[in-house]
């Protein structure tokens, strides 16, 4: 009983969070989004002047500032008004944060499968089980190495986090257009490889 409780209640959370994360992306708060956008950037920014551990020491060092102030703040604030209110954070502190035994499982689960799952392809396409495929993902890793001499790896997490925040409002705005357009790159796509599969001795067999 315990353990269904547990999960139930990690689902819950689970929905609660992605609906959080997709009123984000489509900025239903933009106020709340804008702070989290602009975090992002600045991280990612500092990422591009100073190296992982400045950052992450001077982030630590900023919340330890934060919470060490507020701390003494209130503890003046109460020795001057003579009041016991106790931890400021005393609600943090007693918050339960601990994954028990099935949860830890659960995702356990989850990342094993997606980890056989990618194993499973990459070995599918090095080892050339659908020559057509195996083409496909050669000119995707050629491409990327045009992508990878203009831009460095933070340049590239930066763009998708840009527009990891713009494209769902622009798609949004623009579906009609947007996949009229895309609907239009898939059908040239499917011509290609179509003709890729007709001038490939082979091609079809191997796929099957």
């Amino acid at each position: 009983m315990q353990a269904t409780a547990d999960s139930t209640k990690m689902d819950c959370v689970w929905s609660n969070w992605k609906s959080q994360a997709i009123d984000l992306l489509y900025w239903r708060d933009i106020k709340q989004t804008g702070i989290v956008f602009g975090s992002f950037l600045l991280l990612l920014f500092s990422l591009t002047q100073f190296s992982v551990v400045s950052v992450v020491a001077y982030l630590a060092l900023a919340a330890l500032s934060a919470t060490i102030s507020f701390r003494i703040y209130k503890s003046v604030l109460q020795a001057v008004q003579k009041t016991d209110e106790g931890h400021p954070f005393k609600a943090y502190l007693e918050l339960e944060i601990s994954l028990s035994q099935e949860q830890i499982q659960k995702y356990t689960d989850c990342l094993q499968f997606y980890v056989n799952n990618t194993l499973k392809e990459l070995r599918r396409l090095f080892l050339v089980q659908d020559l057509v495929d195996s083409l496909k993902f050669a000119v995707l890793m050629w491409l990327l190495t045009y992508v990878g001499a203009l831009f460095n790896g933070l340049t590239l997490l930066l763009m998708a986090v840009v527009s990891m925040f713009t494209l769902p409002v622009v798609y949004v705005k623009h579906q009609a257009q947007i996949d009229q357009y895309l609907g239009l790159v898939r059908t040239h796509i499917n011509a290609v490889v179509a003709k890729i599969q007709a001038k490939i001795p082979g091609a079809k067999r191997h796929a099957e």
